[in-house]
């Protein structure tokens, strides 16, 4: 069964990324300054020619990737080529949307952390799929937040310990732009998380750790208050 279209929207690239496929394509592209086709794409990731342009179709219209038609020194049959967005244009829309909202948040770091906070909560308000209940248990509230970004494209992993219920975030759709601007991007991401567990019905104190590694993030849910 072919992936399911997407729109060029915020939830449109979301949805995008929500496939570790479609992310392992978006990375090749990212890493890669040429541009590349299906047919090398899909030897990599190991799919199927007409399977991965399904996928790289739907970062196209999810406006990650750019579709070109390439002719090796002007003679043979013309190839179709995808290139990330951000190979294309040096700063992708991500870089230069976090580039305009760091500089018109607020004069300071902590002001700008404190209103990005804002917007996320304002945005979990808005999100479709999370219910609103009084008082879930912890291991209902770390399922619908764990099911949450999994929806948004990061790749959680939720785990249990002795210091409580944590998710590991594996895939951040906003890694680029969040290491430039961690105090924008990663307060909106906790804002969104405190606004979730207010849905919820929920009294626990949330922590977000950035890049405790390279690739990973790291979210505490805390105990209750």
């Amino acid at each position: 069964m072919s992936p399911r279209p997407v729109s060029a929207s915020a939830g449109g690239r979301h949805a995008a990324l929500a496939s570790p496929t479609r992310r392992r394509l978006l990375e090749l592209l990212q890493s890669d300054s040429t541009a590349r086709d299906v047919h090398d794409l899909g030897a990599t990731v190991g799919l199927h020619p007409s399977t991965a342009r399904s996928h790289l179709e739907i970062l196209r219209r999810a406006g990650l990737v750019v579709r070109r038609t390439h002719r090796h020194d002007g003679r043979g049959r013309p190839r179709t080529v995808y290139a990330a967005v951000e190979s294309q244009h040096g700063r992708g829309h991500y870089e230069g949307l976090a580039a305009l909202l760091a500089a018109g948040l607020a004069d300071t770091a902590d002001e700008r952390a404190a209103r990005a906070e804002q917007i996320g909560e304002q945005w979990a308000a808005q999100l479709s799929g999370v219910p609103t209940l009084d008082g879930a248990a912890d291991e209902e509230v770390a399922v619908h937040v764990s099911g949450l970004f999994e929806r948004l494209g990061f790749a959680p992993e939720l785990r249990t310990s002795e210091a409580g219920r944590q998710i590991a975030l594996h895939a951040c759709p906003f890694r680029p732009v969040a290491r430039e601007h961690p105090e924008v991007v990663c307060a909106v991401h906790l804002g969104l998380l405190r606004g979730t567990l207010a849905r919820l019905g929920a009294t626990t104190t949330p922590q977000l750790t950035p890049f405790v590694e390279p690739e990973l993030c790291m979210v505490r849910l805390g105990a209750r208050e």
